[in-house]
């Protein structure tokens, strides 16, 4: 489900941000290389309303920022490898070392959930974490969640 999305282009292994609203805008940009956003300012100013609204830091190091925007052509999914660790107001106040940023379509409720569902699951196995931060590259990235989403 995540392979058919996730472009390899929109995924950084050593990713560096300062803080979380730096980390928000470099995630924008990463889901701007895959060809589908068309409007980068309105999906950051919809990624930082939905993080007012509640930290979506998930806890053990994840943060899952997503909005559903007319921004985008379709669904988007960025994944970011910080290289250090960052604070994003998690809900367990755990720096934040892993990032994935979902931008979906409004009228595609279901598929977000969906995504959000899957993504949390992946983030939740210790052992792709685990292998996820090791990645030495973007494309190690790619495999490692393509392996996984399997």
């Amino acid at each position: 489900m995540l392979q058919e999305i996730i472009n390899i282009n929109s995924i950084k292994v050593g990713l560096i941000a300062k803080d979380k609203d730096d980390l928000l805008n470099v995630m924008v940009d990463l889901a701007n290389n895959s060809d589908k956003l068309k409007d980068k300012d309105r999906a950051l100013k919809e990624i930082i309303h939905r993080e007012e609204i509640m930290s979506t830091g998930i806890g053990f190091g994840v943060a899952l920022p997503h909005a559903k925007t007319g921004a985008v052509e379709d669904t988007i999914i960025a994944v970011g490898v910080l290289a250090e660790p960052i604070d994003s107001q998690s809900l367990d106040n755990v720096p934040v070392n892993l990032v994935s940023l979902i931008l979906g379509r409004e009228n595609n409720v279901g598929m977000h959930l969906k995504l959000l569902s899957r993504i949390s699951h992946l983030m939740n196995n210790a052992e792709f974490k685990e292998k996820l931060i090791a990645a030495k590259d973007e494309t190690t990235a790619y495999n490692l969640i393509k392996e996984y989403d399997a």
